[in-house]
C-alpha cells in the first residue's frame, strides 16, 4: 500500500468515529496540516469527505452509497433479513446479525428493540472478540489451532466484572459454545445488557454468520433472557436451511 493511500484511509477511518478538525486529523495521521489538506482535496472532490460548519470534516455522501452496496453484496444479510425481522417483531428485543472477516467480527445488520433503552451498536461496528456472544459463536466454529492463534492476539479489555480476562478462559468458553451450540454474553461487554447468540450455517455445515438477541437487565433477568433461546435457535435454523444447510449431512 502506498503511503498516501494509507494516510487517506486513516483519515476516512478517523472520520468514521465522528467529525474532526484539520488539526485533529493531522494529529491522527501524524503529518503536517498541509499534507492532510492535500489528501483531503481528492476525497472531497469524489464526495468521500464533506467539509461542514466550523471547518470540521465529515464522511461524505459517496460512502453512503458504497456502504449500501457493500451490504447488498453480502448475500447472508438478504437471506437472514426476513427471519430476523420476524424474530424482532415477536420478541420486541434488539436482534443483531454478525460475521467474522479479516480477523474481526462486525455487525452486518440490526433490528432495534421496542423498549426505551437502545444499544449503541451499529452496522459495520467491530465487536470485542472476548466479550460478545456473536463473536464467541463465530470463533467457536474455527479449528482449535486457529482459535489459539486468535485468542493469543486479543486485547483483553475488562469492560465489566464479568469480562473474560485471558486466553485460556476464552478458549474454555469457546469449547463450551461449540458443544452447546449457542453463546451467552452475561453482562460481559455492558453491565446492563445480556445477550444470547446462535450460529447460521451454510451448505457445508460451516458457520457463515451468527444472530443474537440482546436485552437490558431492567427488562428481563438472566433466566428470562435464556428463555428466548428456543425462538432464537428456531430462527437461525430456518436461516441455515435457506442457506442450504441440511443437518443430516453434518
Amino acid at each position: 500500500m502506498s503511503q498516501s493511500l494509507g494516510r487517506a484511509l486513516q483519515i476516512i477511518i478517523e472520520l468514521g468515529e465522528g467529525p474532526r478538525t484539520l488539526d485533529e486529523l493531522a494529529a491522527t495521521v501524524g503529518v503536517h496540516k498541509t499534507t492532510v489538506l492535500r489528501l483531503l482535496r481528492p476525497l472531497e472532490e469524489e464526495r468521500f469527505v464533506h467539509r461542514g460548519e466550523g471547518h470540521r470534516f465529515h464522511l461524505g455522501s459517496r460512502l453512503f452509497a458504497l456502504s449500501g452496496a457493500a451490504l447488498e453484496q453480502r448475500g447472508i444479510r438478504g437471506i437472514a433479513g426476513p427471519h430476523l425481522a420476524r424474530l424482532n417483531e415477536a420478541t420486541g428485543h434488539t436482534v443483531h446479525l454478525g460475521v467474522y472477516e479479516g480477523g474481526e467480527v462486525v455487525y452486518l445488520d440490526k433490528y432495534d428493540s421496542r423498549h426505551a433503552i437502545r444499544m449503541y451498536s451499529r452496522v459495520g461496528l467491530r465487536m470485542p472478540l472476548h466479550a460478545t456472544a456473536i463473536a464467541k459463536v463465530l470463533l467457536a466454529d474455527l479449528p482449535e489451532r486457529r482459535r489459539r492463534e486468535i485468542v493469543a492476539r486479543v486485547d483483553y479489555t475488562r469492560f465489566t466484572g464479568n469480562t473474560i480476562a485471558g486466553p485460556e478462559e476464552l478458549l474454555a468458553e469457546l469449547r463450551k459454545v461449540a458443544r452447546q451450540g449457542h453463546a451467552v454474553d452475561d453482562a460481559e461487554h455492558e453491565t446492563f445488557i445480556r445477550c444470547i447468540a446462535a450460529p447460521i450455517r451454510g451448505g457445508e455445515g460451516r458457520v457463515l454468520a451468527a444472530a443474537s438477541i440482546s436485552v437490558p437487565d431492567v427488562v428481563l433477568n438472566r433466566d428470562q433472557v435464556l428463555e428466548l433461546l428456543p425462538e432464537l435457535l428456531a430462527t437461525t435454523r430456518a436461516i441455515s436451511a435457506d442457506c442450504g444447510f441440511e443437518k443430516e449431512r453434518v
